[in-house]
């Protein structure tokens, strides 16, 4: 099954609130299947987006299910496949000339073209809303999902704090989100130190 295939699979399976179906008319007509997770950090690809928000929910799943958190399945796939809706219609595909091997080569490269700048987590609860009403729980982790790496957290707000002790699915968010990123998606080539020369 394709990227794209799952995350239907999932969303249709696990979302049945109200105005699910016109949020996943709205992704098919957008960029939503074919954009990248990001500019050159993580799934900087085609269906990066995609493939991240499937970590995602994954992660937060296995998370919310060892914590043994009361979180319906609805809220873990809305949370997981949709925290980063916010980079729908964001990325911007350009090509430049890169050195490789020598010569210079034409490749495709993402850059950003924020058309609506609105913030990041934020971002991503207004464009849910639009289609399903979110509880205050999803609103919250959605909101805070990016942790430290949040605007407001470094420009000083401390609102993450009371985020964080009221709502343990905005934790549980967090960590998954780093979990997909860091050990799914973006496995360095590390020589093992007894190998060294």
């Amino acid at each position: 099954m394709d990227d794209k295939s799952e995350f239907q699979s999932i969303f249709t399976r696990c979302i049945a609130r109200k105005g699910a179906d016109k949020l996943m008319a709205w992704l098919e007509q957008g960029d939503f299947f074919t954009a990248p997770a990001s500019t050159r950090y993580h799934l900087a690809e085609d269906g990066g987006l995609c493939r991240h928000s499937i970590h995602v929910y994954k992660r937060l799943d296995a998370l919310v299910k060892s914590e043994g958190l009361e979180v319906s399945e609805e809220s873990v796939a809305l949370c997981g496949l949709l925290h980063d809706l916010c980079k729908a219609g964001f990325y911007k595909k350009e090509m430049r000339n890169m050195k490789i091997n020598g010569s210079w080569q034409e490749r495709p490269y993402f850059s950003i073209e924020d058309q609506f700048p609105y913030g990041h987590g934020e971002k991503s609860v207004f464009l849910i809303e639009r289609f399903v009403r979110l509880t205050t729980e999803e609103a919250i982790a959605i909101r805070w999902h990016m942790g430290g790496y949040d605007e407001a957290v470094k420009g000083g707000s401390m609102a993450i704090n009371q985020a964080y002790n009221l709502y343990p699915l905005a934790v549980c968010l967090h960590i998954a989100d780093i979990q997909a990123t860091y050990l799914d998606e973006n496995k360095p080539k590390t020589q093992d130190p007894a190998q060294k020369g």
